[in-house]
């Protein structure tokens, strides 16, 4: 075992063409047998094509992200997108991460090696500018070298397409089945990486494509309300690279530019100042909060690394964090909808199997367009032709279909000031606002539990084992309805199952990005006279009851939020 071990990682150090890859996989192999667990964790297998793309740690071995991987990667796209768009353009945009810029430019050399056009963003940029610069470069596809809000060992590679290949729902949107699989099918046809034509590096863009993204996300704001933008703000960009670009789409809108958390203002792959560089985990938004109660902000605003999702927070004075509460992100996003559905905007609102039932609820009685996808913006951006607005719970918001069709935390971060300042010029707030909808709609509640695992197939278990003995009640209800989305044909067939009460919903499923099974819990409690504050309080001691009863039903011990 060892022996042919050994061979597999020397086969693959002559191919490697990083002396930094080949040096760390050398020393691994002379310290065999000791080393033999890591080196077996590297060629456990190839990364493959999950969420959009790949995404894994930075190390070298097929099973990590590195130069030869995305060689291979590159390699295999671009095969497959010459045979149907010869000489097509390809966008590329990276991330502050470490390695994202090589990474990019690797990607560069494989696409004009096989007589593509290839175009770098001129430095590192939020994703939503890459989403942008495929729809208005009309580009073939693009790539964008990026691990979003993973830690800060991992890196990744999205691809997005163009209407050539997407059509009109897919351009600028991230690949789907069958695209992926064909794409992953082509990566594995390249064996020799030495054999894969290099060209020159691409064409590096000027601040144009930014100047453009700039000026189309000042307009998802409304221009005849130029009065309404009297708004402090706190922001974070989580050392991402989301701070200049946000700060310069504020002032364009008529903004004042948000005070930044010195600390986490600049890009920096390490993430120095949080354990985890996503706005979700616990801790990862401390210092926003402290730098929105120092300075009477009326809001703090967060983006992730790559600014494609957008958090925030609203003063509470039973809130945690210096009297700062964080908005969930199904909050979020059915404020948005509903300012959005108010403004008047036409078309389908979209979301999630696992968001809150509250926007299905909301377009059903103003007589909206409403569609439901699985968990993920490649789908969810086809979610209609005539979509208006999507959201994930996630913290994933797409406020301007037709400008980026992913989600996008710049554009979403000025829609939430509009609608703050607007609630201000009325001396009220979004937490104002979000009573409003619990008086209108009833208050639904949401909340999550996650097991992280070692071994997916601890996952597969606990799937099983929930299939195998579903509960017949929740909350002293029994349940009305079960869902097994493996048994459902087309585009909603998945590794889910939904359970219903008459007042509560549960949706189970592993994760997509991270070694984790998730559950989804929803509750509905009705407002009696008025009084939200009674509501909240119930709901709050329902959805801990409910995590209870359905970390049973997993087998789960321990849970994380």
């Amino acid at each position: 075992m060892t022996d042919n071990l050994a061979d597999r990682v020397r086969h693959w150090i002559a191919q490697d063409p990083d002396p930094d890859s080949r040096k760390e996989l050398q020393q691994l192999l002379d310290a065999l047998p000791g080393t033999e667990t890591e080196l077996a964790d590297r060629f456990s297998g190839p990364l493959t094509f999950g969420t959009a793309g790949l995404r894994g740690p930075l190390r070298a071995g097929p099973n990590g992200m590195n130069l030869a991987v995305v060689r291979q990667a590159a390699a295999g796209l671009v095969t497959w997108l010459t045979r149907q768009e010869p000489g097509g353009l390809l966008v590329i945009g990276y991330d502050a991460r470490r390695g994202s810029h090589e990474f990019a430019q690797e990607t560069a050399r494989v696409a004009t090696g096989a007589g593509m056009r290839a175009a770098l963003l001129p430095r590192p940029l939020p994703t939503p500018v890459l989403a942008y610069a495929v729809r208005t470069m009309d580009a073939v596809a693009g790539v964008m070298v990026t691990a979003s809000h993973n830690p800060p060992q991992d890196n990744g590679y999205k691809v997005y397409l163009g209407e050539h290949l997407g059509g009109p729902l897919g351009a600028g949107a991230q690949i789907v089945p069958p695209a992926d699989q064909e794409i992953e099918h082509e990566i594995r046809n390249v064996k020799l990486l030495s054999q894969v034509p290099l060209g020159h590096p691409g064409t590096v863009l000027d601040d144009e494509i930014v100047e453009s993204y700039l000026a189309a996300a000042a307009t998802v704001v409304q221009e005849d309300q130029p009065g309404a933008r009297d708004l402090s703000v706190a922001y974070t960009p989580l050392h991402g690279v989301g701070g200049k670009v946000l700060g310069d789409a504020f002032l364009r809108a008529g903004f004042a530019i948000p005070a930044t958390v010195p600390a986490q203002a600049e890009p920096d792959g390490a993430f120095p100042t949080v354990s985890f560089p996503n706005p979700e985990e616990p801790g990862a938004m401390d210092l926003v909060l402290a730098l929105a109660a120092e300075r009477r902000a009326d809001i703090a605003i967060a983006n992730d690394p790559d600014a494609d999702r957008c958090a925030v927070a609203v003063p509470a004075p039973n809130g945690n964090g210096n009297g700062w509460r964080m908005l969930r992100g199904d909050e979020v996003g059915v404020l948005l909808a509903d300012h959005l559905m108010r403004l008047g905007r036409t078309g389908t609102y979209a979301t999630t199997i696992v968001s809150s039932s509250l926007l299905r609820a909301m377009a059903a009685k103003r007589g909206f367009g409403y569609a439901e996808t699985l968990t993920g913006f490649k789908w969810l951006s086809r979610a209609a032709p005539d979509l208006a607005f999507g959201y994930e719970e996630a913290l994933g918001i797409c406020v301007a279909p037709g400008m980026v069709r992913d989600k996008d935390g710049i554009t979403a971060a000025l829609l939430v000031a509009e609608l703050a300042a607007g609630l201000k010029a009325e001396l009220r707030t979004l937490t104002d606002r979000l009573d409003d909808l619990a008086n209108e709609f009833g208050l639904y509640v949401t909340d999550q539990l996650s097991v992280r695992v070692d071994d997916l197939a601890e996952i597969d278990q606990m799937m099983a084992r929930l299939r195998a003995k579903l509960p017949s009640s929740l909350l002293d209800e029994p349940v009305t309805s079960t869902e097994d989305l493996l048994d459902r044909p087309g585009e909603l067939n998945a590794d889910v199952i939904i359970l219903r009460t008459e007042t509560a919903r549960v949706v189970v499923r592993p994760s997509g990005t991270e070694p984790k099974l998730k559950a989804y819990l929803e509750v509905v409690e009705q407002v009696s006279e008025g009084d939200v504050a009674a509501a909240r309080e119930r709901a709050a001691a329902t959805i801990r009851a409910l995590r209870t009863e359905v970390a049973a039903a997993l087998g789960i011990w321990s849970v994380s939020p």
